[in-house]
């Protein structure tokens, strides 16, 4: 079995392996100190488990997971109570609880060994789950090859839909996000986020006016000059908050 170990304390990756170390069947091909190093290493090892600790600067724990993708498995590590109960509700094969026991680890691992052989589901709902597990979303990750890309929720300025993308904009730049903009819409902040088209979101910060486009459409005019359209359903939206 195939083994990645993530945690930012050199401490805790030191028992993980001091652990693993008990059991002969496994290799550990890489040992992360942060998220990023850990997404790439994901991608690019394709490991069979990763022992993942959750509270992490820059990254934590349940965005490295979003950001690898759904076929690797997860056994959490975690410090506070909070998120070791979110992980098992995100379906991962185990969540441990800092500071735990050989036996402890011994049992987590063995339930992995029972599991590996499933199917993947059960991680890619978790990983669906994980982006929205705290509402609103502060920051959107968006992978750029080898780069990930934290774009401040506040710093958008509108997003727009393109088949199963979305592109967001912020401060003059342009990202592609694999994901579908009902879903983005639902995990921000609604109150500074508006859905005012089939496929454009706005932030409400960075609308200047509306103006009238034609005689029954009109467009929401943006402060640096862009122009998003407004759908009939949009404008009665919009007019609520934007006199």
């Amino acid at each position: 079995m195939r083994i990645i170990i993530v945690d930012d304390e050199m401490l805790a990756r030191g028992v993980v392996r001091e652990y693993l170390s008990e059991h002969a069947d496994v290799e550990i091909v890489a040992e992360c100190a942060n998220g990023f190093e850990a997404v790439k290493a994901i991608t690019e090892l394709a490991p069979d488990l990763v022992f993942l600790d959750i509270q992490m600067p820059k990254l934590d724990g349940f965005e490295v997971a979003e950001l690898a993708g759904g076929k690797t498995r997860y056994i959490f590590a975690t410090a506070f109570d909070q998120y070791a109960i979110k992980a098992f509700e995100f379906h991962a094969l185990d969540y441990l609880l800092k500071p735990f026991s050989q036996q402890r680890f011994d049992q987590a691992l063995a339930h992995a060994r029972a599991n590996l052989g499933a199917g993947g589901e059960a991680v890619e709902k978790m990983v669906r789950e994980a982006a929205g597990r705290n509402k609103p979303l502060g920051r959107v990750l968006i992978r750029d090859g080898a780069k990930v890309h934290v774009i401040n929720a506040d710093r958008i300025e509108h997003i727009e839909a393109q088949d199963d993308y979305v592109q967001i904009r912020s401060d003059g730049k342009s990202y592609l996000k694999n994901q579908r903009l009902s879903e983005l819409e639902e995990q921000l902040d609604g109150e500074q986020f508006l859905r005012i088209h089939r496929s454009w979101i706005v932030n409400i910060a960075f609308v200047d006016r509306i103006e009238q486009a034609t005689k029954d459409s009109h467009v929401a005019v943006l402060k640096d000059g862009g122009r998003v359209p407004i759908s009939r359903s949009g404008y009665q939206k919009i007019r609520a908050v934007i006199s």
